[in-house]
């Protein structure tokens, strides 16, 4: 069983930055690819970014690549996401996902994760 819980939401404008932060429990942490996915207001829940156990592979949405990233400290239990240049489009609940099984080919697919955090808003001005 694995927890996890979502930080770093708020209000930002346009072109500014946020940071995420997803803290799992759980002794087995770097058994889990982690994943972030968001859902805006009347959108189905869209993937955002992803990382490998090792924390060797990631993979991103084509609307967030060159502005997001993800990262993980296996020691911490943490998994991050910067978010830089941010638009209105980005705004949304974002999500923390774990998966045990998960593997790179499986990123992007929702049902292929085992946990969920409760979410974070994250919402950018025009």
């Amino acid at each position: 069983q694995v927890h996890l819980e979502e930080s770093g939401g708020g209000l930002v404008q346009a072109g500014g930055s946020l940071r995420l932060s997803c803290a799992a429990s759980g002794r087995t942490f770097s058994s889990y690819a982690m994943g972030w996915f968001r859902q805006a207001p009347g959108k189905e829940r869209e993937f955002v970014a992803a990382i490998s156990r090792s924390g060797g592979r990631t993979d991103y949405a084509d609307s967030v690549k060159g502005r997001f990233t993800i990262s993980r400290d296996n020691a911490k239990n943490m998994v991050y996401l910067q978010m830089n240049s941010l638009k209105p489009e980005d705004t949304a609940v974002y999500f923390c996902t774990a998966g045990r099984t998960i593997g790179p080919g499986g990123f992007s697919l929702s049902n292929e994760y085992d946990y969920w955090g409760q979410g974070t808003q994250v919402t950018v001005s025009s």
